[in-house]
């Protein structure tokens, strides 16, 4: 018999990157009492990585719970990034209802779009709770008549079109249901929870099922699942079996050993655990996503939809420059390896590949701030390694044609530079679907472009908007190749030898082009120090030395002014790397160098 569990709703908080959902978790926290009075507490608590934090981004999916009129609300904070995309689809499957919350100045982003419609595929009810409406160009009666538009777009039932809503300043700490109301508590969102999400359902008296949507991974007990108890009871010491809906051969017995449920922000020990409680059990060494645990007697799977493939892979090889082993701590092939398959325990959307040789490994990811983010962290980690440029993966029909990736970019600018957006979008292979007047004199374009045509774009785009456009992307699918994309690529400036770059070397290189280094930097002989301003490779020596002679002082060097150098970030230098090029990744350094650095083998390969 199914029986509804009244004691418990199940929420996941949707929303595009950056409309202010971690903020709304962390009042939530707050205003339930999960905080001591005098306790102190940062903000975004919930966004715990340091990448995390410092990009203002969440990239895994977190679990929390607090509680409300004696009722546990278990709610789970998702990214809002189209990269981390498969971290949502499956959390979804763990809830009753979404908040989705949308910036009352912004509007409905593309993101949102992405993960409604997930939501809405599954008749998730959505609660809209339209945010930072103290923001001063707030404009959220226009907003819902969006957010109304997207829900007709994504063919929402009448029963969905009918949205509760709610406006909130997260930050401040309030929510309210008109928008003439005073502004006190969050507590009209906790009410609306309670009365437009629906308790889970299940039956309490059926064979055990736990379906894990998550992953978690800690050093001590090594992998951890969590899922919701979709139905009867599962204990501590109980005997299991691991069951996979895709997978029907396998069948893993299993005992219970350890079980937690969510409180606040802690994982708290429990004997046992009922329907609709979102768990996390630990002990089970392979464990992953999309496994049901179920009792031996009827050892029955839950069906759940595949996780998205990758579209993009780039080589992780040992670093073999002359400075290889100086500043990193991991250095080895053996290291590399463990690291990026201990990532795979948590990420389910990247795929590591070994070579023949042992020194470089294919990894594959859904973009390129899926893959950034990895190298980012394992930089901080210690590890040292170099990284190729991103290719996308290509695949075959049935009749053998060439597929590729393609993306949909989103992109909001201002009106005069239009025009050169377009230009360059277009020369990439991008065709454009609809262009629209926004407010406050922008444009909003939709282009649908192959993934390799983005790769690289984001640095150009920001110079061509000078900085003021927003642009988002989302994957579509594979499409028919669409043929060569010829870039305008600057050549690089390449150092000649290996030494300390000085003054008087640089300064008559600079007029070649950009330079990436200044003075005082070491460099080695096929390292990249700048950017050429013609389209062919030079090489400058940027260690060379004013010679003395006895009429003029040394000092005379000091007149030189060297224009400072662009110093690039991790995510610009991997847009800039050609295909013959290599970053060098150390906890204290990025370099790009050539892949061959002797100047007459690299000449000879390329004749």
């Amino acid at each position: 018999m199914n029986k509804q569990r009244e004691d418990i709703r199940n929420i996941a908080i949707i929303a595009h990157v950056d409309h202010g959902k971690t903020t709304l978790v962390d009042e939530l926290l707050k205003q339930s009492g999960v905080f001591r009075e005098n306790q102190e507490v940062r903000e975004r608590v919930m966004d715990s990585n340091d990448i995390e934090r410092e990009r203002g981004i969440t990239i895994l999916s977190k679990n929390t719970a607090v509680t409300y009129k004696n009722t546990k609300i278990n709610i789970i904070d998702t990214p809002g990034h189209a990269d981390f995309g498969g971290e949502v689809e499956r959390v979804l499957k763990m809830v009753n209802g979404v908040v989705l919350v949308v910036d009352a100045f912004e509007g409905a982003m593309p993101q949102t779009k992405f993960v409604l419609r997930k939501a809405l595929e599954l008749g998730l009810p959505v609660i809209v709770c339209v945010n930072k409406i103290d923001r001063p160009e707030a404009r959220p009666t226009e907003v819902i008549d969006e957010i109304l538009e997207l829900f007709i777009d994504l063919d929402a039932d009448d029963e969905q079109i009918e949205f509760p809503l709610v406006y909130a300043s997260a930050k401040s700490g309030y929510a309210i249901v008109e928008l003439e109301d005073d502004h006190k508590n969050m507590k009209p969102l906790f009410e609306a929870i309670l009365e437009h999400i629906p308790a889970p359902v299940g039956d309490p008296d059926a064979a055990c099922q736990v379906m894990i949507s998550t992953i978690d991974y800690n050093e001590y007990v090594g992998r951890i699942g969590v899922g919701k108890v979709d139905n009867g009871v599962i204990k501590v010491g109980m005997d299991a079996v691991v069951v996979n809906a895709h997978d029907p051969e396998r069948v893993e017995k299993v005992r219970i050993n350890k079980l937690y449920e969510f409180d606040g922000l802690d994982k708290v020990d429990v004997k046992e655990a009922s329907i609709g409680s979102i768990v996390a059990i630990s002990g089970i060494a392979d464990i992953s996503i999309g496994d049901t645990i179920a009792s031996p007697e009827n050892p029955q799977a839950i069906p759940f939809q595949k996780i998205s493939e990758p579209t993009i892979a780039m080589q992780f090889l040992v670093n073999d420059s002359p400075f290889a082993g100086l500043e990193g701590k991991f250095v080895t092939s053996r290291h590399i390896r463990e690291r990026l398959f201990r990532e795979l325990n948590t990420d389910v959307s990247l795929r590591v590949e070994e070579s023949e040789n042992g020194d470089s490994f294919k990894v594959s990811g859904r973009g390129e701030l899926h893959l950034s983010v990895l190298i980012e962290n394992m930089r901080r980690e210690g590890y040292e390694f170099a990284v190729s440029k991103a290719e996308v993966l290509y695949r075959r029909d049935e009749n053998d044609k060439l597929l590729e990736p393609m993306e949909v970019a989103y992109i909001d600018v201002p009106d005069e530079f239009t025009g050169a957006v377009i230009e360059k979008l277009s020369m990439r292979k991008g065709e454009l679907r609809n262009m629209s007047a926004s407010n406050g004199g922008y444009t909003r374009i939709e282009f649908a472009i192959p993934a390799r045509g983005l790769i690289g774009y984001r640095g150009e785009f920001l110079t061509d908007t000078k900085g003021n456009g927003i642009i988002n992307t989302a994957y579509e699918g594979y499409a028919p190749y669409k043929g060569d994309i010829s870039y305008r690529k600057l050549g690089s400036l390449i150092a000649f030898e290996t030494g300390e770059a000085v003054t008087y070397g640089l300064f008559s290189a600079q007029e070649r082009g950009v330079l990436f280094i200044g003075a005082g930097e070491k460099v080695y002989a096929g390292m990249i120090i700048g950017e050429n301003a013609k389209a062919e490779d030079i090489e400058v020596n940027v260690c060379k030395t004013k010679h003395l002679t006895n009429t003029r002082s040394s000092g005379a060097d000091d007149a030189l002014r060297l224009s400072p150098p662009k110093i690039l970030s991790l995510e610009e230098a991997l847009d800039f790397i050609e295909t013959d090029e290599l970053l060098e990744v150390t906890p204290t350094h990025l370099r790009i160098r050539k892949k061959i650095l002797d100047a007459k083998m690299r000449k000879r390969v390329k004749k």
